[in-house]
């Protein structure tokens, strides 16, 4: 069948069109920080506000709520209102929160909402890096990124409605849908270069040196290729923190500095002793409200349980599931049920949990005292052959009449057999914790060290209460080559339980 549209149809498409782009025409403005005119779609200053205002309330939870130490976060807060006071629009209201997170991340909602996590605190090595963070997102905001990211979706709709006319289709169609879904996701280069320029502006109109947003992005890289080996996937090193969102180079950074118009300045503030004054204490790693991990084991004292998984995996703790890699793409994922259906734990598992799905080796269990039922299946994941091939066993826990957790064992069929008994061990180690046991469980914190005559980096990170690589955990944390010395009364950052 013929694509082409008719004679007839193309008048009327070109009058729709003419009709949409009217109201596109009218919907551009000068966004103040750049001075450059934006189509915005037509989402005004006042619309940004009410979207950023209806999102915070959803963001927050998202990422493990507010810290909760004033302290820091009034800290946090001024530097930020420092920044913001010397933009192109000092007088919008900006929030600034400081999220209960172990993830290294920042990033701004419109409106003036903007965040930045404690696990980029506990990175950053000064007062000025932790300002060029913030000042950055500020450029988002005063840029007016959001408003132009709006804009490109409501042009993606509108060509979406010429080719639905043009092809015989409606106006919606699943292409554009994604078109627009991207454009709502990431910032372009273009404007994280806009946001740099404008990050310079303001720390140096601030008075902080703009030589920290580089310095920043140096800690981040060695952090994020660390996070990456950790995770068994050394390729994919952006992933893990701030640069998925806001991909940079050191050499773009440079560029911003020198276009960016800003006076030098003479005796920038860098006040790393105030800074370290500050986050030293912060809570460091898993807040024991998400639940903790120490080695192999996690632990969750608020809910009180926890397990073990075997020699070879490593456990990452997230906002919803807990996964544990092991050897050759084998995971181990926890989660807990979003319903506790009454009944037995086999009906469960077969018509609730894994309906739909066929089980083989359904069968019940008692897991420490607590009904549990398990069922195998094998399906394929990626690619065509014996490699895609993957077994899973499902295993559904009930801990009280409205809880049941669901443990999830996926392994290449190949190592199946070889991984059965350690994951049959992991799915027995699930138990109870005491309320003593719970009690006694700690978070880790931040604390500032200064180095005595002739100690070492190795020395100080052998006391750190990790199982593995406590000398680079130490060397990323405070940014060190491995080689590097330090003087005695140097100011370190280390990690105590």
């Amino acid at each position: 069948m013929s694509l082409r549209p008719t004679r007839r149809r193309i008048p009327r498409l070109l009058a729709l069109l003419g009709l949409a782009a009217l109201p596109l025409l009218a919907a551009c403005e000068t966004a103040p920080g750049t001075g450059r005119s934006i189509f915005t779609g037509g989402m005004s200053a006042a619309d940004e506000t009410e979207l950023g205002t209806r999102e915070h309330r959803k963001i927050v939870p998202q990422f493990g709520g507010a810290y909760a130490d004033t302290a820091v976060t009034g800290y946090i807060a001024s530097i930020g209102d420092l920044l913001a006071r010397t933009s192109e629009t000092p007088n919008t209201k900006f929030t600034f929160t400081v999220l209960d997170t172990p993830i290294v991340n920042a990033f701004a909602l419109p409106g003036g909402y903007v965040y930045i996590t404690r696990g980029l605190l506990a990175l950053a090595d000064n007062e000025a890096e932790v300002a060029g963070v913030l000042a950055h997102e500020i450029g988002h905001v005063t840029a007016r990124h959001s408003a132009e990211r709006y804009g490109q979706t409501v042009t993606a709709n509108v060509i979406g409605l010429g080719l639905g006319l043009l092809l015989g289709r409606g106006p919606a169609t699943d292409l554009y849908g994604a078109v627009a879904g991207v454009a709502l996701r990431s910032y372009s280069r273009e404007q994280e270069y806009e946001s740099d320029l404008l990050g310079v502006r303001y720390m140096a109109r601030a008075g902080y040196d703009p030589g920290a947003m580089a310095s920043f992005l140096s800690r981040l890289r060695a952090h994020s290729r660390f996070e990456s080996e950790l995770r068994g996937e050394p390729g994919k090193a952006d992933r893990f923190d701030i640069m998925q969102t806001h991909p940079r180079t050191a050499d773009r950074i440079a560029r911003a500095i020198r276009e960016a118009g800003a006076k030098t300045v003479a005796d920038p503030i860098t006040a790393r002793d105030r800074y370290l004054d500050k986050i030293d204490g912060l809570l460091y790693g898993d807040n024991p409200s998400q639940g903790l991990v120490r080695g192999r084991r996690f632990l969750h004292p608020g809910l009180r349980f926890a397990f073990e998984v075997p020699q070879g995996f490593r456990l990452f703790n997230g906002a919803k599931r807990v996964t544990a890699r092991g050897p050759e793409g084998a995971t181990i994922a926890f989660e807990r049920a979003k319903r506790a259906a009454r009944g037995p734990m086999t009906a469960y598992l077969t018509q609730v949990w894994a309906e739909g799905v066929r089980l083989r080796e359904v069968e019940s269990l008692t897991i420490n005292g607590m009904a549990a039922a398990t069922g195998f299946a094998r399906g394929r994941k990626g690619g065509r052959g014996r490699s895609g091939a993957v077994d899973l066993r499902l295993v559904a826990i009930r801990t009280d009449p409205q809880t049941i957790y669901h443990m999830i064992f996926e392994t290449p069929v190949r190592l199946t057999a070889a991984l059965a008994r350690d994951l049959r061990e992991t799915t027995y180690s699930f138990r109870r914790l005491s309320a003593a046991e719970a009690a006694r469980l700690k978070p880790r914190r931040l604390r500032i060290h200064r180095t005595g005559a002739g100690e070492t980096a190795a020395a100080i990170a052998a006391a750190m209460p990790f199982e593995d690589h406590r000398l680079r955990r130490f060397l990323v944390l405070n940014g060190l080559a491995r080689d590097q010395s330090f003087p005695a009364g140097q100011r370190v950052k280390t990690v105590t339980e």
